[in-house]
């Protein structure tokens, strides 16, 4: 029988006890069972006195978490699933995504339905479906001081919020753009209907190899969002003499100051979601997003053509 981690989210009591209860399952199936928390895949907090919170890629991966591996369980919510990736996506390992919070856009399945899910994996009735990922890092001169595995988006702003902030954007060998604006957006095709949705990014499905650059809030009708191929680095400076914050998937990040610059650029690990059905990304924005329903009410006592 296999070897299979399950991550969890311990501050879900669903989460939890899900996970304490298929642990004992899978080791009376004789599977090899190793459990990680989700917190494990938190990129830890900076502050303007120590902007630096300096996690390697490479050291997020939970013992025994190997290329051996077959695959692993992730009970919790989308920010337990974006860390979880960024715990097992450098080893290769495919992940069965289960919800157990609200949204659970990223998930595959729900917590009722984790037993025949569970019993379809372990007869080998999935696709593994990768998406890509991108690194991130703050650079010093000419060396790397913080990086991070990004799978929705990475977005750089001023504290506040609101304050205006200039950036000079290079994509790829092309010729640099000035933007001003509240904050910038660099997001993968999974991220696109995150952040980058609400900052007036379109919806990209997850098969196509492009990044997005989406300004927030720009103070100029010419700053608008940018679609190009996701084998392009970015390269992004501030002209602002104030720090600013960079946040990695909505978790926490690093603080980025006057004389540093973030880069972007594509992750050679993919992440790995499990898929026990077929595709259905537009089902999944109908009924996560609502996108695609009817925005005027009919009433039953009009005749409709």
């Amino acid at each position: 029988m296999p070897k299979v981690g399950i991550i969890f989210n311990d501050m879900k009591p669903a989460a939890q006890e899900a996970a304490e209860l298929w642990r004992e399952k899978l080791v009376m199936k004789g599977c090899e069972v190793h459990m990680a928390n989700g917190l494990g895949g938190l990129l830890g907090y900076s502050s303007p006195t120590g902007p630096i919170c300096h996690t390697p890629i490479d050291s997020l991966i939970p013992p025994h978490f190997d290329e051996d591996m077959a695959f692993a369980v992730v009970l919790g919510g989308d920010g337990t699933v974006l860390s979880a990736f960024r715990q097992v996506a450098p080893a290769g390992i495919p992940l069965l995504t289960v919800n157990t919070g609200h949204m659970g856009f990223l998930t595959e399945a729900y917590l009722n339905q984790l037993p025949r899910a569970m019993e379809q994996v372990l007869a080998g009735n999935y696709r593994v479906e990768e998406r890509s990922m991108i690194v991130v890092k703050v650079c010093h001169a000419d060396h790397t001081v913080w990086e991070a595995l990004c799978l929705n988006e990475m977005v750089l702003h001023r504290e506040p919020l609101t304050s205006m902030c200039h950036f000079e954007v290079s994509v790829g060998n092309h010729a640099p753009v000035d933007i001003a604006a509240d904050g910038v957006i660099i997001s993968t095709p999974t991220g696109s209907t995150a952040y980058s949705l609400s900052a007036g990014g379109p919806v990209i499905t997850p098969g196509v190899s492009v990044t997005q650059l989406i300004p927030i809030c720009p103070h100029s009708l010419a700053s608008r969002g940018i679609v190009f191929p996701d084998s392009e680095p970015v390269k992004i400076t501030a002209a602002n003499t104030d720090p600013l914050v960079m946040v990695v998937d909505g978790n926490a990040g690093s603080y980025v100051m006057p004389e540093d610059w973030v880069a972007t650029e594509p992750s050679p690990y993919p992440a790995k979601f499990i898929r026990l059905g077929s595709p259905e990304f537009f089902r999944v924005l109908r009924e996560k997003l609502g996108w695609g329903l009817p925005h005027i009410a009919k009433p039953t006592s009009v005749e409709l053509p």
